[in-house]
């Protein structure tokens, strides 16, 4: 459902990766490796349609990203190192807000369960400046749960959590995987034993970055 087409990018006229082709299909996950700089976050904001690429083509359920317009940002969602929230609004209104902006419609009682699911029922309402790093991510990973997209694409998403918050966001995402939706994501860490069905794309440096 998303293939990707001699892909090539760049980074201050240096090459990042060339010719990069693959395909991830309904209830997969694709990890994403390579050291720092190798272009991981660059490909995702590729995919994200928040970048563009020198060369090559990205292609959603048959037709290019450009092809699809401001439709494709309704099949997916992205959650990149900043995490997307309103440091003055609290947890349950960035979820109800992230929501509104989807055109999904989310009473507050399903936002306080998925609240309640991350693990912020006791912080719903307070300001997210004053929350955590880890509650932070949290609030941010909430919109996956709250908000139904097939495509997931996330930028090192078990960062700032502790273990037990890394194994529940890997069930999350294999009960994702396990409903068709399809994950891609970059981790340092060691993925949670819950998903399954994984592919490994390592994203090897070219020789300018040695």
């Amino acid at each position: 459902m998303l293939s990707v087409s001699r892909l090539s990018a760049e980074r201050a006229d240096r090459p990042l990766f060339t010719d990069l082709s693959f395909a991830l299909n309904a209830g997969q996950c694709l990890h994403l490796r390579g050291a720092n700089g190798a272009g991981k976050t660059s490909l995702l904001k590729m995919l994200a349609g928040l970048s563009t690429a020198q060369d090559g083509e990205i292609i959603w359920q048959g037709k290019a990203l450009a092809a699809w317009g401001d439709d494709y940002y309704t099949a997916l969602h992205y959650l990149g190192h900043k995490d997307g929230l309103k440091d003055l609004l609290s947890p349950l209104a960035n979820l109800k807000l992230a929501a509104d902006l989807s055109g999904q419609a989310l009473s507050e009682a399903a936002a306080l369960k998925t609240l309640a699911q991350v693990g912020l029922i006791h912080q719903c309402d307070l300001a997210v400046r004053s929350l955590s790093q880890g509650q932070k991510k949290r609030a941010a990973l909430a919109r996956l749960l709250a908000i139904s997209r097939p495509l997931w694409l996330l930028d090192e998403p078990f960062v700032g959590l502790d273990q037990a918050a890394q194994n529940q966001l890997g069930e999350w995402i294999a009960a994702h995987n396990r409903g068709g939706g399809m994950v891609m994501l970059t981790s340092h860490q060691a993925l949670p034993p819950a998903i399954q069905n994984i592919i490994e794309l390592d994203l090897k440096r070219v020789a300018q970055y040695e």
